[in-house]
């Protein structure tokens, strides 16, 4: 029986290019790889279905699957996870010494609804005790200038009820206002330029001297670290998801592709160890990797439902509070089956 062709898509990461390069075969599969940046691909996806088997927003597919409009099932292959405390900027002169001051203060972010902010959300109510509707949201592009724009977006409206939320004002940028004090922090994976353009002082208290721009947690790595060990949770970004048509004629197909992306990211991480000619360009990689093991455990980027299970049903139950989802998703009810 000649291998069935598929389209497979995602970002450029070295978890997937073992598969991309051939290294990996998808068993009973013939595999043309597609690599486009994720925001660009979760669009095409959502627009037209464009491929087989994508990278897709773990939140959106969550909350496309609530409403039975998803396209695509799930496996439980994690291409995107990260921790997000460094991923709040603050002006260091209005008393913002702990997550817990952001209270009432004015809060930019590119978007409303993002896994990423879903999950600084459910993080600062967890953590510190701040619920959305505590911030006062202001939603724009980071860098280039806003147009003149509705928020009637769908998520939005659904998630932002009792939530002051607006549009910033034509022209402006998330950057540009946080340097000028118009706003108080701004939630961004992506730093501000005002913050790479001029870091705070070291040598000053922090908060003291005149406003910068500096990160709410500057030693974030250790406030990740002590999250991790708290709560056991490793935020998940992205998914992958096969086509519902192809799920459902080829049951098969979900397990072998799971298959092959573990096998091509034990391929990558082996990277990590290779010591007698560096394979990455860092020169204490292996000391880092062990490091990285001591707090995570032994595989460091898990694929799987066992594996990820406290984390998944972390993100359902952010998504439910934030109104994202009418109710709380389970996990069992999101992947094709077949895959650990």
């Amino acid at each position: 029986m000649p291998d069935i062709p598929i389209t497979v898509a995602s970002g450029e990461y070295d978890r997937i290019r073992a598969i991309r390069d051939g290294v990996v075969k998808v068993e009973g599969c013939a595999v043309a790889y597609h690599v486009v940046e994720p925001n660009q691909l979760f669009a095409r996806n959502l627009k037209n279905q464009e491929f087989d088997v994508s990278e897709m927003s773990f939140s959106t597919y969550i909350a496309l699957r609530d409403q039975g409009k998803a396209h695509y099932t799930a496996i439980p292959v994690f291409l995107s996870r990260a921790f997000r405390h460094s991923a709040i900027f603050i002006r260091t002169g209005r008393g913002i010494a702990s997550p817990a001051d952001l209270k009432g203060k004015r809060v930019g972010t590119p978007e409303y609804f993002t896994t990423m902010l879903v999950w600084m959300r459910g993080l600062l109510s967890d953590e510190y005790g701040i619920k959305p509707s505590d911030l006062r949201w202001r939603i724009g592009p980071l860098e280039q200038p806003a147009r003149p724009a509705s928020l009637a977006d769908g998520a939005v409206a659904l998630g932002a009820a009792d939530i002051e939320i607006e549009a910033i004002p034509a022209g402006k940028s998330l950057a540009g206002m946080l340097a000028e004090g118009e706003l108080d922090a701004v939630l961004s994976a992506r730093p501000p330029s005002c913050f790479r353009q001029a870091p705070p002082d070291p040598s000053l208290p922090h908060g003291a001297g005149r406003e910068a721009v500096a990160r709410l947690f500057p030693d974030y790595r250790a406030a990740e670290q002590a999250y991790y060990r708290k709560a056991g949770v490793y935020p998940l970004m992205h998914a992958v998801g096969i086509r519902n048509t192809l799920a459902e004629q080829h049951p098969w197909m979900a397990g072998n592709l799971f298959k092959a992306f573990a096998r091509a990211k034990d391929i990558a991480v082996a990277d990590f160890a290779k010591l007698s000619a560096f394979a990455l360009t860092l020169p204490w990689i292996e000391a880092e990797y062990r490091a990285t093991q001591a707090v995570l455990g032994e595989d460091i980027w898990p694929y799987g439902v066992a594996a990820n299970r406290k984390a998944i049903e972390t993100l359902c139950r952010y998504l439910h509070e934030q109104g994202f989802t009418k109710r709380r998703m389970t996990v069992d009810e999101l992947f094709a089956p077949g895959p650990p």
